[in-house]
């Protein structure tokens, strides 16, 4: 069995090349089942999360991506994220490699993220609004880069410090990165907002959107987590046109997006 660690899934992965191999399983289709999603309690009080995301192809291969997010690990400089992939055969069950999981995680959601702006953004898309500061977020920043031509990207943190250090971080790229305190300010001049974080408190707010702004939220995945209020979601379910033809799977959820509106 092949070890693939987190280096070699960087050096792998090229966002606009993973995204068109995303495109192309999205058409095709594969066996997902339903993951499993459970709660894990934890001595801090921020309870943690193990997930287990079974696909497969028959006769091909199949693989399970086993996932923790532990919330707390911020106060111990650790990323929320851990976790494994085990890729198998599937018409014998050998297992093939075993790859690092934190890194297979944040290229193919930064890259999923570009795939939607492909159909979703304008195509002249500039300024890039990053909520986050996280693992995801310099992924998520290069893999709308990617495929569009961003010149500016305004950092938002809770943590200010954290925001400019981030900032900092991402000098030499081909675009102008620096951060801001100002959400509102720079969610009104956004083409594109991002945001990737654990926030139970609604950070997009509708009120700040301008036609044409493509939202990307990444993150809120528990009931209890929110990425932006009730406005926003009413205003982009009802304002957005994909500019082309959507996958199938996008396009059903598109679809049931646009009722009430």
């Amino acid at each position: 069995m092949r070890i693939i660690d987190a280096a070699q899934v960087h050096a792998a992965l090229d966002y606009a090349a993973l995204a068109d191999r995303l495109e192309a399983m999205f058409r095709q289709g594969c066996e997902a089942p339903v993951r499993h999603h459970h709660t894990v309690k934890t001595a801090d009080g921020l309870d943690a999360t193990l997930l287990l995301m079974p696909a497969w192809q028959a006769g091909r291969h199949m693989g399970v991506k086993i996932v923790s997010v532990f919330p707390g690990n911020a106060a111990q400089n650790l990323p929320a994220v851990q976790g494994v992939y085990l890729l198998s055969d599937a018409r014998t069950g050998k297992p093939v490699a075993l790859i690092d999981g934190p890194a297979i995680t944040v290229r193919r959601t930064a890259a999923a993220s570009a795939l939607a702006s492909r159909y979703l953004s304008r195509p002249d898309s500039a300024r890039l609004v990053m909520l986050g500061t996280g693992a995801l977020a310099p992924h998520l920043i290069g893999a709308h880069a990617a495929v569009r031509p961003i010149r500016e990207v305004l950092v938002w943190g809770r943590d200010k410090r954290k925001a400019e250090a981030f900032a900092e971080s991402l000098a030499g790229r081909p675009f102008s990165v620096r951060a801001t305190g100002d959400l509102d300010s720079a969610i009104r001049q956004a083409d594109i907002v991002s945001s990737a974080t654990l926030s139970k408190d609604p950070l997009v707010r509708g009120e700040w959107l301008n036609p044409g702004t493509h939202i990307d939220l990444v993150g809120a995945y528990t009931p209890e987590m929110r990425g932006s209020d009730d406005a926003a979601v009413r205003r982009r379910a009802c304002s957005s046109t994909p500019g082309r033809a959507l996958p199938r799977r996008a396009a059903m959820w598109y679809s049931r997006s646009m009722p009430g509106c």
